[in-house]
């Protein structure tokens, strides 16, 4: 499908591994130029190097508060303008909601959420002006609560809700804004879960990897791409009427509405 998206321009954070990773490769196989951002240098420009489409990045940390302010006009200097940005980067501390200290809680907002609040802030003028898409890589820990999942359930929820409150401001400036919950995804943070799940119950990895999709109640993991695919088509015009969605792309993980 040609999704109109050559020559534009999408900024995706968490770019260097795993959903990010794909993503920007897919819009670079679609005719985006990207700004890609994470805090591995050599990883960034591993990405870079492989998109067709001329891609440039920065290692930086978005917990900090003035990086998304610099991303973006690292885009801006460079391209002259922002049609997307994707809001992938972020991953938070599982574990015994008792055991979870303040300082992983502060750290699991830093990042995700507050550094999609400050790069979709940075980036608002100048998608009001290309009349241009944010899409939120949440997580489905955000709809449906877990006891090991307190902090990113939290974080996700939060996301979820800030899509809402940028997709309404969205419809009197003219950008959509939009998210999507990826399941179980094939990334190197479901495969070091699957291995300490074989771990402790004497498994092998590949029985640990079917007792997890038995317990989440899929047939399979996703894969990166799948994400990727429907963030290129949110990017597109192909979404026009989409405004405040939120894609469950999990294989039937989430049964809450």
């Amino acid at each position: 499908m040609n999704l109109d998206l050559a020559n534009k321009v999408a900024i995706v954070t968490g770019a260097s591994r795993g959903i990010g990773r794909s993503i920007a490769k897919v819009l670079a196989q679609e005719g985006m130029h990207l700004v890609l951002a994470a805090r591995s240098q050599d990883l960034l420009q591993e990405v870079a190097q492989a998109c067709p489409a001329k891609a440039i990045s920065l290692a930086a940390d978005l917990r900090e508060e003035q990086t998304p302010q610099r991303l973006v006009d690292l885009a801006v200097k460079t391209f002259g303008r922002i049609d997307c940005l994707v809001n992938n980067a972020g991953a938070t501390k599982r574990g015994d909601f008792l055991q979870l200290t303040e300082a992983d809680w502060q750290d699991g907002f830093a990042l995700k959420f507050y550094g999609a609040v400050r790069c979709s802030r940075a980036a608002w003028p100048h998608l009001v002006q290309t009349q241009g898409t944010i899409i939120n890589i949440v997580g489905v820990g955000g709809r449906t609560g877990s006891a090991e999942f307190s902090i990113g359930g939290a974080v996700n929820a939060a996301l979820l809700n800030l899509t809402k409150v940028l997709a309404d401001r969205g419809l009197q400036e003219g950008v959509r804004v939009n998210a999507i919950n990826p399941g179980a995804i094939t990334t190197e943070r479901l495969q070091t879960r699957i291995q300490r799940l074989a771990k402790d119950n004497g498994l092998t990895i590949v029985e640990a990897a079917a007792q997890m999709a038995t317990q989440l109640g899929i047939k399979r993991f996703g894969e990166p791409e799948e994400i990727a695919t429907a963030v290129a088509f949110l990017a597109s015009a192909k979404s026009n009427y989409c405004q405040g969605a939120i894609l469950d792309i999990d294989g039937g993980q989430t049964r809450t509405l």
